[in-house]
């Protein structure tokens, strides 16, 4: 018997190319009864290996290829003789797997210096338990005798051997037909010989198949950024690195039958077995104050405090019902050993408000817990929205529990750093995610590698839908167009083909953006750990984590809650009181808002599609926006029109059966929740909630033969209350349809709460909740500029910054007068600095000129760059110096002020009886001589240079007004279009990056934007020769193309045309056509245009459309005129901006 003891799955990062099932189906295919996995100095694929041998029926060897550096593992000196050696390691028992684990990861945490090393020490440490096998060619022992050192070979050889006991200790011996293996196999065999240390026969695999050797060498090619045709210097020089077959084998090792013998028997001695389902819960201490108040043991607490929580939430008297629920949920959690993961997050919960962090109201099926809704944990009541507990902890499923928490995203932080301080820093951990090689992604990597044309992998790659879990199998039988293309071109078949062979592997680590670990010993006693980024995180993912039995917790950072928070504080500046939990949840005037489509910054529905569905939803309470969330889904959105429909027509509602009424009236007989699905179960045919949840996971898994069996179950059910066979059929099916797409109520409803109080607040304090939305997204110039847009067209002035009005972020102005400018958004100031600022000024007042400000701020760190950046973004333009004489004089001012400063300082000023005693800090102002304020376009480009966006005005409000008659559309609304739709709009040139096409002709990507938001662009070789002059930055043209999707599924735009700004104006002035709209009546409307059109005289006709009797007609006296952006501007004016309008062919 021959077994593989050394094999790299996908987890050996585009280097492994071997997927877990399949290695594993192979190996028994070939009748191996067990196989190892050795990924590269990781055990990534520790679990799921495990669970795939189980599940396929062969013996897992849980090991690893180690790096072992060849001094000490804090030694992190360069170069070739520095170069680790390799060296297998596998577990013969829990022992052997604990000391693996820990290596591995002291390995990343303390050794990592290019790759992660361990060292003799920690090998001499930690062996009990493990075997091993001395290692391919770049082992210690091949290395030293590859480089005539056998002495030194043979000493290593006794070291391991004295290490790890006589017969865990092996000499590995490999013959993959290479020069190197050839010239040390002999002396290895020597070597075997002379000192008794067994020798054990590996193929060194990292494919399953020999065919599948191109596939791994395109891994490396992407590993290496590389071209499959070009020399990989990692790569292995011909195809015999794959699973290798008994009798392959031994026909390999002729000589030394005993090295493929002795690797059974190596699989024979390791016997570890992975424990599961096993809680290793961290216990939750009580403090003595806390024992006071509700008792000295965890259960006694927990069970108090929820009890006195029902009262303070439902009053003294709570009915009966409640009670009944409250005591059942306590009775599930006490019985399944969970009290102390409640408690463990109650702690962490209740230390964030106390620190004033905002915490969500509940997120996830937690949000069903009555118990977690007493104690605080969540903030949603789950009687009053009807959810289920048994959705969140089933008593008839053993499996964790899992309280998602969503807390404010810039303090997040704060309450990890609270739980590693109460449990220990080595007690918690981050956790592992990878990232995969999506379909749209393989394609575009494989056609590089390939060397395939550009245009050939963007094409593929567009043809795939931009849908979630979208496969390239799943997009052949959706994508006509995409299965044509493989059909009938060869160069598309062969990237799908290859693309397919390394779809889904994983491509590189990450770590979970909330998921920690909180354990009751060190993590790494129970599964390895790595480092990224300064970033201790768990090896294995959330889903091993939860079978090993380690708790897992979500701290979720959720923008939103910062945002209600902050504007919360800047309410309470005029309503004291004011606090977004005493809201009322009924607002007409809030529904009517959202009904109308206006969900601009609102959580949640901010979406086109999300608004149109509010639109015809017309909202009148949370629940229905709980439906809207749970609708708007891949899946449940085929139900849209039906929940319309029965909404606009309940008479039109039917149920199957009277017992359906009860549980779907509240979705207008629709099943849209996981829950009603529980429900639907529990009524109809009498399941318990626990069985029901059970039949419910099933149906969204679409496990079959489990929902087969069920159906019998659930059909007796129905028949015994009285349901026919065929209602409870019909019922069934239409669950099992709906199962897999139906939307989780409890989060759900608390997200609809999260969504409504952003809508209340941006509908009865707009100036508020807009600054604390623009503060939140100051980084993202994209969403802010969108904002920034909306809020001028609802009439919020968004001013420039001003030093003595603006704070850190954007600051709303009192009585509603505006939103100043953040002063955080200003490059060269810095938090610190613009903290000082804000201190100095309320401490003694605000700052009168900039000789005040330097002098007050003389002592911080204030240098002149900060002073620079503060002139040119406008917020010193409440001083009397205009820019550019503070510009130009800032050395003269800043002098006079330090000296000023200083005397201050030193007590000297009238000392000697010198000074009239008048001096001041204006002095030094009142000398500077007069200067001629910088061009106006000179102001916006540096308020653009500092604060990334324009303020006071915009370079293209020229070209926007005669956009906006033409009926262009603005780049926001490009954003909102489909693929492939021909499309036209004005904008400036924000930034250009040249290429080199394959071809060796230019072409760029560019960023134009818009006065409103942003778009990347692509100017192809044959657009860029005509039009690089013009493609400039701070250039501003007319673009005319097609929308793209990127590969992120952003619209783009492909460029057909570019127009430069003169030329469209002149198209505008000289052939275009003007239309002013009203009714034939509104004498002063016409009297108002004809005045004007009087003084612009040119070229253009003018035409006059009758709203009221539906004629165009021309002018009597004024037959044409000069189009002008003014002349348009004074016209929008008089007849609003959709009154007039322009045609003109560009």
């Amino acid at each position: 018997m021959f077994i593989n003891l050394h094999v790299h799955s996908e987890y050996s990062l585009l280097d492994g190319a071997c997927r877990i099932k399949d290695m594993v189906s192979r190996a028994k295919e070939m009748g191996q009864t067990a196989l190892a996995v050795t990924d590269h100095g990781n055990m990534y694929a520790a679990v799921d290996f495990y669970n795939e041998c189980i599940a396929q029926g062969i013996k897992p060897i849980i090991g690893c290829e180690v790096y072992v550096a060849p001094r000490s593992r804090f030694d992190k000196s360069a170069g070739a003789m520095y170069r680790p050696y390799h060296l297998i390691l596998l577990c013969k028992n829990e022992t052997g797997y604990k000391n693996l684990i820990k290596m591995v990861s002291l390995g990343f945490t303390e050794g990592f210096y290019s790759k992660p090393r361990v060292d003799t020490e920690l090998i001499k440490e930690h062996s009990e338990g493990l075997i091993c096998l001395s290692g391919c060619v770049a082992g210690e022992i091949p290395r030293k005798i590859a480089s005539g050192d056998y002495d030194a070979a043979r000493e290593t050889a006794l070291l391991y051997n004295s290490i790890f006991g006589q017969g865990n200790f092996y000499i590995e011996v490999q013959n993959h037909g290479i020069s190197e293996e050839a010239k040390v196999l002999p002396a290895l065999l020597r070597l075997s010989a002379e000192t008794g240390i067994p020798l054990a026969a590996t193929n060194d695999a990292h494919y399953v198949r020999k065919e599948d050797a191109k596939i791994q060498r395109i891994l490396l090619a992407i590993q290496t950024n590389t071209l499959l045709s070009e020399n990989i210097p990692i790569a292995f020089p011909n195809d015999e690195f794959y699973l290798k077959s008994e009798d392959e084998m031994r026909a390999l090792f002729r000589g030394a039958q005993q090295a493929v013998d002795n690797t059974a028997r190596i699989a024979e001695m390791c016997d570890f077995k992975m424990e599961f389902g096993v809680l290793k819960l961290p216990r939750f201490d009580l403090s003595e104050e806390q024992k006071k108040r509700f008792g000295n043991d965890n259960i006694t607490f927990f069970t108090n405090m929820c009890r006195y929580g029902l009262k303070k939430r439902y009053g003294e008297n709570p009915d009966e019902e409640v009670i009944k629920r409250l005591e059942y949920e306590l009775d599930v959690v006490i019985r399944m050993g969970y009290v102390d993961y409640y408690l463990i997050v109650w702690d962490f919960i209740a230390y964030a408000k106390s620190r004033d962090i905002p915490v969500g109201p509940g997120r996830g099926s937690g949000a069903g817990s009555l118990a977690a809704y007493c104690i605080g944990i969540t903030d949603i009541d789950p009687i009053r929205y009807k959810l289920l507990f048994e959705r969140f902890l089933n008593p008839e499923r053993v499996s964790m529990p899992d309280f998602d928490i969503d807390f404010c995203y810039e303090r997040r932080q704060e309450v990890i750093d609270y739980v590693i301080r109460r449990y220990g820093q080595d007690r918690v951990a981050q956790i592992v995610t990878f990232g995969t090689m999506a379909a749209k992604a393989a394609v575009r990597d494989v056609a590089r590698v390939l060397d395939m044309p550009y245009s050939v992998g963007d094409t593929v790659s567009k043809l795939i839908p931009q849908a979630l879990h979208m496969t390239l199998d799943k997009a052949l039988e959706v994508s006509p167009e995409l299965k044509k293309l493989y059909d009938t071109d060869l160069k598309a078949h062969e990237i799908i083909n290859t693309a397919r062979a390394i779809e889904g592997m994983p491509r590189n680590t990450s770590t979970h953006a909330a998921g920690v670990v909180i354990c009751d010993a060190p993590v790494s006693n129970y599964v390895p750990l790595m480092c990224r980024d300064d970033v201790t995180a768990t090896q294995y993912t959330m889903t091993a984590l939860e079978q090993v039995g380690l708790l897992k917790m979500d701290f979720l950072g959720l923008r939103n809650l910062t945002i209600i928070h902050d504007c919360e504080a800047e309410i309470r500046k005029s309503h004291p009181q004011f606090s977004v939990k005493n809201i009322d949840y009924s607002d007409i005037k809030t529904f009517e808002m959202l009904s109308k489509g206006d969900t601009m910054g609102v959580f949640q529905f901010e979406s086109e599609g999300m608004t149109q569905l509010l639109i015809k939803l017309r909202p009148r309470s949370v629940e229905d926006l709980t439906a809207a969330l749970s609708l708007y889904r891949p899946g449940p959105m085929d139900s849209i029109p039906k929940y319309l429909n029965n909404r606009a027509h309940p008479e039109s509602i039917s149920y199957a059966h009277p017992i359906l009424k009860d549980i779907l009236d509240v979705t207008n007989g629709c099943i849209v929740y996981q829950e009603q699905v529980m429900e639907i179960c529990r009524k109809m045919a009498g399941y318990s909630y626990g069985r029901a949840d059970l039949v419910r996971r099933a149906m969204a898994k679409k496990k079959h033969d489990v929902m087969e069996k069920e159906r019998e179950v659930f059909v007796a059910g129905a028949v015994k209350n009285g349901v026919s066979a065929d209602i409870a059929n019909g019922v069934f099916d239409e669950m099992a349809g709906f199962a897999s797409y139906a939307f989780n109520k409890s989060h759900a409803a608390a997200y609809s709460v999260v969504a409504f109080q952003t809508a209340y607040l941006r509908c009865h304090y707009p100036v508020e909740y807009m600054a604390a939305l623009m503060t939140a997204f100051t980084e993202y110039t994209g969403k802010l500029m969108e904002y920034i847009a909306y809020c001028r067209k609802c009439g919020i002035p968004i001013l420039r910054p001003d030093i003595n009005e603006s704070g850190l972020g954007f600051t709303p102005l009192p009585d509603g007068k505006g939103i100043r400018f953040s002063l955080l958004a200003a490059k060269n100031l810095g938090r610190g600095v613009i903290t000082s600022l804000i201190n100095e000024r309320e401490k003694n007042g605000k700052f009168k000129n900039l000789s005040d400000l330097i002098r007050r701020m003389s002592s911080r760190e204030f240098s002149k760059r900060c002073v620079e950046s503060l002139i040119k973004c406008g917020a010193l333009d409440s001083f009397t110096l205009n820019r550019r004489q503070m510009m130009e004089n800032y050395d003269v001012i800043a002098g006079e002020a330090a000296d000023i400063s200083r005397n201050t300082i030193e007590g000297q000023l009238d000392f000697f009886g010198i000074s009239d005693g008048t001096a001041d800090s204006s002095d030094a102002e009142d000398r500077v001589p007069y200067s001629e304020e910088y061009p106006y376009d000179e102001l916006l480009e540096m308020e653009k240079d500092i604060l990334g966006i324009y303020i006071s005005g915009h370079p293209l409000k020229d070209m926007t007004i005669a956009a906006n008659a033409m009926r262009l559309p603005d780049i926001a609304a490009v954003h909102k279009m489909k693929e492939g739709q021909k499309v036209g709009f004005v904008c400036q040139v924000s930034s250009v990056k040249q290429y080199s096409a394959k071809t060796g002709a230019q072409m760029a990507f560019a960023v134009f934007e818009d006065t409103g938001s942003e778009i990347e662009a692509v100017i192809f070789p044959q657009v860029y020769a005509s039009s690089a002059q013009i493609l400039q930055k701070g250039k501003r043209i007319f673009v005319e193309g097609k929308t793209s999707l990127d590969r992120d599924g952003n619209i783009n735009i492909l460029a057909d045309r570019l127009i430069p700004e003169d030329a469209f104006m002149a198209k505008l002035q000289n052939g275009s056509k003007l239309f002013i709209r009203c009714r034939s009546t509104d004498r002063d409307i016409i009297d108002r245009c004809t005045e004007l059109l009087r003084n612009n005289t040119g070229n253009s006709p003018v035409m006059f459309r009758f709203s009221d009797i539906g004629r165009t007609i021309a002018h009597k006296e004024i037959r044409s005129c000069k189009v002008t952006p003014l002349l348009l501007e004074k016209l929008f004016e008089i007849t609003g901006n959709e009154n007039t309008a322009v045609a003109v062919q560009i």
